[in-house]
């Protein structure tokens, strides 16, 4: 039966930082009991990864980074929600931000800001002033895997950690 844990290994994650993005690394501290499982990295999107390793998915949760415009500033944040649920990108996520255009951030672009690579991007050792915008129902989910900025390896936390993340701020994301 799927769960949180799955049929990984699951490791203390402050003793595996070559398992996890340097910036993820540095951080790691700031969520406690995080564990890290080495993944194959072809499996790490969501849909894959909890096939393979028999995670349900209301216990994955997906970080995206966006970006924001309001005439010449622009915002990048993360955001991050359950794997069955999907963000209120161009309402919620808009507003809170106070920007009148908001899109997915290019790929190539959230890699070089994050320091993270795509299909691994995390809400734990984002840039230092990003806005880190949290599903409440994260928080409710008790465990959830989340990515460790590495495509070859996952973290599962306690949703509720996610909020103590500098930045961070719980909202109503996902679309009814």
């Amino acid at each position: 039966m799927p769960s949180a844990e799955g049929n990984l290994t699951w490791l203390p994650a402050s003793d595996w930082p070559d398992l996890l993005a340097p910036p993820v690394a540095g951080s790691i501290g700031q969520v406690p009991g995080a564990r890290v499982a080495s993944i194959d990295r072809d499996l790490a999107d969501t849909a894959a990864f909890c096939a393979a390793y028999d995670v349900a998915p209301e216990a994955s949760a997906n970080c995206v980074v966006v970006e924001g415009r309001r005439g010449e500033v622009v915002t990048f944040a993360a955001v991050i929600v359950l794997a069955t649920d999907r963000a209120d990108i161009n309402g919620v996520v808009r507003r809170h931000l106070d920007v009148r255009k908001i899109s997915f951030a290019d790929q190539a672009r959230a890699q070089e800001l994050t320091s993270m690579e795509q299909g691994g991007i995390t809400p734990v050792g984002l840039p230092e002033g990003w806005p880190l915008l949290v599903d409440e129902g994260v928080l409710e989910a008790g465990p959830v895997v989340i990515g460790a900025g590495l495509r070859g390896a996952k973290l599962l936390v306690h949703g509720s950690a996610l909020a103590e993340l500098p930045g961070a701020v719980v909202l109503r994301l996902a679309l009814d």
